[in-house]
């Protein structure tokens, strides 16, 4: 069998399959292709047009369908049968204890779109709801003069996010810390980043079993999916150096944020989302609106 033949029969599995995705590919096409060339020990930027006609030898192609069946039978995200998430070029460790990292923050970082912001005195950054430690490891990474720490009520997330650190050798730069929204983060902090729970309990609901798959914790944020939000917005402004800003993910909910926080009026960060995803506000505007 060659390769070729190998990815069509894996994406032909999965496209009958109707499976769900968004934890890193968006179709069974990319998913197959994932799949396969990690089963197969290849590189995952490989050039599938000019290797189409390599030889798969039986045993290979058969452990990689077996993978694509798993796949369809557990609908568990790819990521926790790979153990292996990337993220703006850079790969992490995730298992079921952590969600599945695809936060748009992430561009935000690598792109410099939070860098005006910043300034020269920037030392402090926290990510709230670390997760596998993503964001943390990002940031790290883009500001080098930076110390950043890490928050999570799950200690099994902050267990994935140790392993991820560690990984990326920041451990001197990048402490974990347990907490329940901002209690043990007492800053002052000149940049929070936070991708907090926020769905609401209607899409809920009707989450496909690849996102229920995901820790709960993770993902829900009550009746409108903001009741993680209520609370960080209504702290934030104390754990914020005076020129400090909160950067804010709140996928889809748009309207539900728009309703919750009328006095509110964030910047809007551009990314390959759309424009109403990502917001920035500074403690002014917090302070102003809690007036």
């Amino acid at each position: 069998m060659t390769l070729q033949e190998l990815l069509a029969q894996a994406e032909a599995r999965l496209a009958a399959a109707n499976l769900a995705y968004g934890h890193g590919t968006t179709n069974a096409h990319d998913e197959a292709a994932w799949l396969v060339l990690w089963r197969l020990g290849l590189p995952l930027d490989t050039d599938l047009d000019a290797h189409a006609a390599d030889a798969v030898c039986a045993d290979a192609a058969t452990a990689a369908l077996a993978l694509i069946d798993r796949r369809i039978a557990t609908r568990e995200p790819a990521a926790y049968l790979t153990q292996e998430a990337w993220l703006q070029g850079v790969p992490f460790h995730v298992d079921r204890r952590a969600i599945v990292p695809r936060s748009f923050i992430a561009e935000l970082i690598a792109d410099g779109g939070i860098d005006p912001w910043l300034s020269n005195t920037t030392e402090r950054v926290l990510d709230l709801c670390t997760g596998n430690g993503s964001l943390a490891v990002l940031a790290a990474m883009a500001w080098p003069e930076v110390r950043v720490t890490g928050a999570d009520l799950s200690r099994e997330a902050l267990e994935v996010a140790r392993i991820n650190v560690d990984k990326h050798g920041l451990a001197d730069r990048i402490a974990l810390i347990e907490s329940n929204g901002l209690a043990a983060c007492l800053g002052p902090w000149e940049l929070i980043l936070c991708n907090p729970p926020y769905v609401n309990t209607n899409s809920m609901a009707e989450l496909p079993p690849e996102f229920r798959a995901e820790p709960e914790l993770a993902l829900a944020g009550g009746e409108d999916g903001m009741d993680f939000i209520r609370a960080l917005l209504r702290d934030a402004p104390s754990r914020l150096s005076p020129q400090g800003v909160l950067v804010l993910e709140i996928g889809h909910e748009r309207a539900h944020f728009d309703a919750a926080f009328p006095r509110l009026s964030p910047v809007w960060l551009s990314t390959t989302a759309g424009d109403d995803q990502v917001l920035l506000l500074t403690r002014d505007d917090l302070q102003e609106a809690s007036a």
